[in-house]
């Protein structure tokens, strides 16, 4: 018998925890792209905050973080309702989840740092736009930093627990932000590319002025 196929087996599909849980990874990155697009379009929460887009971006921030919680919750919880493999109940399992878990933390939290509470929380579909791109550490290894670390973090949790099902569970993480990739960083890019020839316009319009 295969791994893949032993691992299978200790997965169980009957508990309802599961299927919770794999619904809430998807539900987070649609929920921020949809509401992002949205505040960027017709600016709808600048408005419910009295056209001040700091705060909006704030609490939309508190929003995703609650949210994000609230998903590692229902991921634990998934974890607990579903059977141990003996094989992950290990040592060296136990050393693969902490290395896991370490490195994932270490991208998540030094990608925040370089980017600080707006530019990690969609400010720039609020128009706080950062004066370029960041490109030291974590973003020298990767363009998704967080969103690697997030799913490193997910796959150290089950080999921390033991379950097959988390293995599942993580790759569905991981298929989810490669797809959220796909629709945030063209739009990004656009918002950005937008900003650039803005002052490219402005500066003409000074050059001119000063012939």
């Amino acid at each position: 018998m295969s791994l893949l196929a032993s691992l299978a087996q200790y997965v169980d599909f009957d508990q309802q925890s599961f299927y919770i849980s794999a619904a809430s990874i998807a539900f987070n990155p649609t929920f921020w792209n949809i509401v992002a697009r949205k505040e960027y379009r017709t600016k709808f929460l600048t408005r419910l905050f009295r056209g001040n887009r700091q705060l909006a971006c704030y609490a939309l921030a508190v929003t995703i973080f609650s949210l994000g919680i609230f998903r590692d919750y229902l991921y634990e919880r998934a974890l607990r309702d579903q059977p141990s493999h003996p094989a992950l109940e290990t040592d060296l399992a136990k050393y693969v989840a902490y290395a896991l878990l370490a490195v994932g933390n270490i991208l998540v939290i030094s990608s925040t740092y370089q980017l600080g509470i707006t530019g990690t929380y969609l400010g720039d579909y609020f128009g706080i736009l950062m004066d370029g791109i960041v490109t030291s550490f974590p973003f020298n290894i990767t363009n998704a930093p967080m969103y690697y670390g997030s799913t490193m973090s997910f796959f150290g949790a089950a080999f921390l627990y033991g379950k097959p099902a988390g293995f599942l569970l993580s790759l569905h993480v991981l298929i989810v932000y490669l797809i959220a990739i796909q629709f945030e960083n063209p739009f990004t890019e656009a918002i950005y590319a937008k900003r650039d020839q803005e002052r490219a316009k402005a500066a003409g319009k000074e050059d001119k002025k000063d012939l």
